[in-house]
């Protein structure tokens, strides 16, 4: 199975064999648990939509378990959503509590977040997480957390603005993965490289930004989704859609995180990994996503809307990997 190759080729079909190789049997003998638990840490006042479509995604996508940690005033939102998410309001906003409550509440996350960690396989961070100053240090302290308990993390949104401003939450943490869209990536870019974005020379940049972060993977969003550990440089370019909705990278997020866990747990199976499970999982991830997009384009044309996407997404794993 060749899943990095030098860009310019195709990934298509390589895309497509990562996929079918990670991707678990389905069989009357598992437990529920054992196909993936993710938490999305995210949502706030203005931002709901984010952390259910992350969310529910890596439910559609077959992980078994799926919660979302949010703030107060985003809980009975999101949980009005799906009752298949497990919803924890602990978060909080700075104009909700009184400075000299600050500590003790944060430590109070961490300690209702500190139940759980352990359960989890993978976070994302960031859909709907908004740029509260309170708020975005309690996630980080959670990303710290995380980082003690050996959790992978798919870092996106507002998780990337805050990891942007803080390099150390994430820098030399080769379970940590960065989904950044255009103008993300330009910010990663100016912060770490001090430099513009080049595109004449994208791979060895997009090497670089790695390696100047230190042990994480990237997944840089385009026309031609590129993927790297700093050693390599993937690239999955089948076509999705031209209708550019908002939300469809929560939807990728969420389905990196299901798709990293099955590649970690794979892994661990046969007692080795020929290529990093990070890369294997964005890999996954971004050719399912491509082809629910393509699947729901075909149906709803200028209509289509992440939802319609999302509900393509069951299809569109049963078109590559079906069900034996």
């Amino acid at each position: 199975m060749q899943s990095v190759v030098s860009i310019g080729a195709s990934l298509e079909v390589d895309a497509v064999s990562v996929l079918r190789s990670i991707t678990p049997n389905l069989e009357s003998t598992k437990y529920k648990g054992q196909a993936g638990k993710i938490a999305v840490v995210g949502g706030c006042r203005e931002y709901t939509g984010a952390p259910y479509f992350s969310a529910i995604s890596a439910l559609k996508i077959g992980a078994d378990l799926s919660h979302v940690f949010c703030t107060k005033d985003a809980a009975p939102v999101i949980k009005s959503y799906s009752p298949e998410l497990i919803v924890h309001p602990i978060l909080e906003e700075s104009y909700s509590i009184r400075d000299e409550d600050k500590s003790s509440i944060s430590a109070k996350v961490i300690a209702e977040v500190d139940k759980w960690m352990e359960r989890f396989d993978c976070l994302v961070i960031g859909p709907g997480l908004g740029r509260d100053p309170f708020l975005l240090d309690c996630v980080s302290n959670i990303i710290k957390h995380a980082r003690d308990c050996d959790v992978p993390m798919v870092i996106d949104g507002d998780g990337l603005f805050l990891v942007t401003n803080c390099l150390d939450l994430v820098r030399g943490y080769p379970l940590a993965v960065l989904t950044p869209n255009i103008n993300e990536y330009k910010r990663l870019v100016q912060s770490v490289l001090n430099s513009e974005v080049n595109d004449e020379n994208g791979t060895e940049q997009l090497k670089s930004l790695v390696n100047g972060i230190g042990g994480v993977t990237i997944l840089r969003k385009g026309k031609s989704d590129l993927i790297s550990d700093g050693k390599t440089v993937s690239s999955v370019c089948i076509y999705g859609s031209p209708r550019r909705c908002g939300g469809q990278g929560d939807i990728l997020s969420g389905s990196v995180a299901v798709f990293l866990c099955w590649a970690r747990q794979q892994a661990a199976a046969k007692g080795e990994s020929v290529t990093n499970p990070t890369i294997l999982g964005c890999i996954a991830g971004s050719v399912l996503l491509r082809n629910a997009a393509a699947l729901a384009f075909k149906n709803k044309r200028r209509s289509t809307l992440t939802g319609d996407i999302i509900e393509c997404l069951g299809q569109s794993l049963e078109e590559i990997c079906p069900v034996l």
